[in-house]
């Protein structure tokens, strides 16, 4: 038994509007408040329904468990005779631990205890400790080695036991377990390097910079965090209308730090010097093995291709932006980086009304959520439903949890949804895998996935429910997208569940979910005014598309010139430094003039988890396109074309090449000059748009 607490007035407010606008199950879930739990009687079953988590200490219960299980299966792995049971021994160890693993590694950021924190981050060292040894563990390996060196046993292995093989032996590989005793403890000794350097950069990259109140006009002071008779300078004010505002941010947040910048530099070197060491040309070699592109040098063709293909689109859209700051501030009219976001914006706005709060009132949480509904159901033939939660089951009490049910397959995995603002939560919107699906022999049963979607919304008020911007909307849409990659999934191992995939094919499944966001046949089917149950506009909708479209060749070139900066930073090391290469990229991939004595790369905190990998965005963009386009466009809710998508593309997780996933797919195999070309076509006028336009 538990007791409830209802705040009167949103009850009220909610059996009001009911009268009007009649959410689903689902709807009404997301646009109502939270119960809140009193609980007296009912039984704690702790974080995700672990039981030992029902309190801080059960982090080393769980863990202890997990080492144990550890120890039992790497006797096993190490005994059996090569073949599939060896495959499921490795799958069943990394299973073990990363249940564990991943659990922790979400709380330790998530959890409002920070006990609960303590504890999580304490396990994630415990784990990652253990993870280092076996990784390189000369017994465990031979066992791998001696399956994949008997070509008799090989050839009678599936495909996925085969990949999964192959992916289980590149990680013993990368930890540099082939080599001799001295090499090997000369790769230990950079791995554990490369720990302590990526997390001091991680930690730096987000520091602010301080300044002598007395640098910066009276005026603009009020913008920036006091500190004492110092200013803290904690961003770029990219959106600000004053253009020395955005200078100052610019100059002052970027302004070389010259620690970091020896960490960054020597976190290069390591890298190189580690992928040298096990057998790699560079990191970047070691980094896109097994990814769509495959190699550096087909990263960089991509990339020159699309810069080529893009330049007389750029160079109109920074003239459109010269010629806008030129109307804006005459006196001060030379087009600078600090510019580019916010003029981008002020164009945006001029062409298209596309104010935000023009939007909302259609956009409610609990209608995004009853679209998502009925598109997963018409696809895929997939409901969401909201469950209550048991005690001590969510970290917050405004989480909620969503059951993903087929209709012939029955329940196929749980969504928490983290969805509001809550103090020291991560800002970023995220998706967490806390438990990967698998076949389990042992049981004979499928282990359902289990993730987090990770928001920041504004919370409902007494006098409506939390309301979307469309970027929130969307945003949603494509944390939605990863999700549903995780539930759709049904490998046989673990290892390769979901989105545990090469990073350039991650992102296709979410980036598919924008277009959609973005499709008026898909939101005229949830998008309606909460107060008057109103749609929204046709017209309003074609707006907010070819708004996109505005300074989009400049807006991807930036993204060109980040990807192209990752990729030679992680190339063969230059007798250069790192704020010289970027120099050098500024000018050939983007084209607005390097300023001075700033050092853009120490706020590139992407370099971290996403080293060398930056372009996977640019090119799950480009066969997101081509999905879109081939298939969707016609029908965006034909269930034939859902169950291909499904079978080709989702339901392998990272099982299968990423390249015979786009292939299965598009039924042909997409050149780099097809990706080039989707990302152009993306940036084309719609005229249908424009007939919308004159008619409203």
């Amino acid at each position: 038994l538990s007791v409830s607490t209802v705040n009167p007035a949103v009850d009220l407010w909610t059996h009001v509007r009911r009268k009007v606008t009649t959410w689903s199950p689902v709807g009404a879930a997301f646009n109502a408040k939270p119960f809140r739990r009193l609980d007296l009687v009912e039984k704690n079953v702790g974080l995700f329904g672990v039981p030992e988590l029902s309190c801080p200490e059960g982090f080393q219960a769980a863990t202890q468990t997990a080492l144990k299980n550890t120890e039992l299966l790497l006797h096993r792995a190490c005994s059996c005779s090569p073949g599939v049971e060896t495959v499921e021994c490795f799958d069943q160890l990394s299973d073990g631990l990363c249940k564990v693993a991943d659990l922790a590694d979400f709380i330790k950021v998530a959890h409002p205890d920070p006990a609960y924190r303590e504890a999580a981050e304490k396990t994630c060292i415990d784990i990652g400790t253990v993870v280092e040894k076996l990784n390189t563990n000369v017994e465990l390996c031979k066992g791998l080695k001696n399956l994949l060196d008997n070509a008799k046993v090989v050839a009678e292995l599936d495909p996925d036991t085969k990949r999964v093989a192959e992916l289980f032996m590149f990680d013993f590989e990368i930890s540099g377990i082939h080599l001799d005793d001295k090499l090997r403890k000369e790769a230990v000794a950079l791995h554990v390097k490369l720990l302590d350097l990526s997390n001091e950069f991680l930690i730096g990259s987000h520091v602010p910079n301080r300044i002598a109140k007395s640098a910066i006009p009276k005026h603009l002071q009020v913008h920036f965090a006091s500190d004492g008779s110092f200013i803290q300078i904690g961003g770029l004010h990219a959106d600000s209308p004053d253009d020395l505002l955005r200078e100052i941010a610019y100059r002052i947040y970027l302004y070389p730090n010259a620690d970091l910048m020896e960490c960054l530099e020597e976190l290069l070197k390591c890298r190189y010097k580690l992928a040298k060491l096990v057998g790699y040309d560079s990191y970047g070699h070691r980094a896109l093995k097994g990814t769509m592109a495959k190699n550096p040098e087909t990263v960089m063709s991509f990339l020159q291709l699309l810069t080529d293909k893009l330049s007389q689109r750029t160079a109109k859209d920074f003239q459109m932006m010269r010629d806008m700051k030129k109307k804006l501030n005459p006196r001060n009219a030379e087009l600078m980086p600090w510019d580019h976001p916010f003029l981008s914006g002020v164009l945006r706005a001029e062409r298209y009304n596309i104010e935000p709060s023009l939007y909302s009132p259609y956009l409610s949480l609990g209608a995004c959520m009853e679209g998502l509904n009925n598109l997963f159901s018409q696809l895929y033939g997939v409901s969401l439903m909201s469950e209550h939660p048991g005690a001590g089951e969510v970290w917050s009490e405004d989480v909620r949890k969503l059951a993903v049910v087929h209709e012939t397959e029955g329940l196929l995995g749980y969504i928490y949804c983290d969805f509001f603002h809550r103090r020291d939560k991560p800002h970023q919107d995220c998706h967490f895998t806390i438990r990967g699906g698998r076949w389990c022999q042992e049981t004979d049963r499928y282990q359902l996935p289990v993730v987090v979607l990770m928001l920041s919304l504004p919370h409902p008020t007494k006098s409506a429910p939390t309301l979307l911007t469309p970027g929130m909307m969307e945003n949603l849409f494509h944390e939605m997208g990863h999700a549903m990659h995780s539930m759709l999934g049904r490998t046989r191992y673990q290892h390769v569940t979901g989105t545990r995939c090469a990073t350039d094919f991650a992102e296709v499944p979410s980036i598919l979910m924008e277009y959609f966001a973005t499709d008026y046949r898909v939101i005229s089917q949830f998008a309606r005014h909460f107060e008057t149950g109103q749609p929204l506009p046709e017209n309003m909708v074609a707006r907010l598309c070819e708004s996109k479209k505005v300074c989009g060749a400049a807006d991807t070139q930036l993204q060109v010139f980040y990807a192209a900066l990752d990729q030679i930073y992680h190339g063969k090391p230059q007798n250069r430094s790192t704020t010289e290469i970027l120099k050098e990229m500024q000018e050939k991939f983007y084209g607005l003039p390097y300023t001075p004595n700033t050092a853009w790369q120490l706020r590139f905190s992407h370099l971290i988890g996403y080293g060398a990998k930056y372009y996977s965005y640019l090119m799950s963009r480009a066969v997101a396109s081509m999905v879109w386009k081939q298939c969707f466009v016609q029908d965006p809710l034909n269930r034939d074309m859902g169950e291909r998508y499904r079978r080709e593309m989702l339901a392998h997780g990272g099982a299968k090449e990423p390249m015979l996933m786009v292939e299965g797919m598009l039924q042909r195999r997409p050149t780099m000059e097809d990706f080039v070309d989707a990302l152009v076509s993306e940036l084309n006028p719609n005229f249908e748009t424009f007939l919308l336009d004159s008619e409203s």
